[in-house]
């Protein structure tokens, strides 16, 4: 077993059961879990005690809203009801991977997740135990790098718990993730798309798709 494990309250293999974690997430708590970029911080995106948490967790300034994952293109209703064309476009092209897409937000959606700008952000993740934990929630999941605001973004469990140290609820143990940078972000809500972050989609892959080619 890890040599860190006494250091947090719950750690599981990632073939194991994931009950525990959806558990974890319906209660509010923050769970730890492997992307095919980064580890991430998930929480109840509908839950604004939980997001109030995560942000005080990371030390992330209240004004930054959170992305999420979403198990498909069929959940993101329950956080967007406006999928533009280009929206389409790229989700057709990339999803499931690492491409971050901004869409314009349901109201309903809690202010403490959008920071209020009436936007939100989805990818559908491409790895298999990421999969398999929306599965298990069957409900969306913030999907922010397990880091705190400033440090770099885990790729290894055990920076996790360095990072943490006990004040996460649960931890998906991926181990050692392959190398790899941030999602690209998109906003996608008008003609044209805005790269608002560049990361393991390249900017001409998206103008390829964007423009037809």
């Amino acid at each position: 077993m890890p040599s860190y494990q006494k250091n947090l309250p719950l750690i599981i293999a990632p073939s194991a059961s994931l009950d525990e974690a959806a558990a974890v997430f319906k209660n509010g708590g923050i769970i730890v879990y492997p992307t095919e970029t980064f580890y991430a911080l998930g929480a109840d995106p509908f839950n604004p005690v939980a997001i109030k948490r995560l942000f005080d967790l990371k030390g992330r300034p209240s004004s930054m809203p959170l992305s999420v994952i979403v198990k498909d293109a069929a959940m993101l209703g329950c956080i967007t009801s406006n999928i533009t064309p280009l929206a389409q476009r790229l989700m057709d092209a990339f999803w499931p991977g690492p491409l971050t897409i901004i869409f314009d937000g349901l109201p309903s959606l809690p202010a403490e997740l959008t920071a209020s700008t009436g936007s939100v952000a989805a990818r559908v993740s491409s790895d298999p135990v990421c999969c398999r934990l929306l599965d298990a929630l069957d409900a969306p999941v913030t999907a922010t790098s397990a880091n705190p605001t400033g440090k770099p973004p885990a790729s290894d469990a055990s920076v996790v718990n360095e990072y943490f140290d006990g004040r996460i609820d649960l931890l998906i143990d991926g181990g050692r993730l392959k190398e790899a940078s941030g999602s690209t972000i998109v906003d996608c809500r008008g003609h044209s798309p805005i790269i608002v972050r560049h990361g393991m989609i390249t900017e001409a892959d998206i103008m390829r798709v964007c423009q037809g080619r």
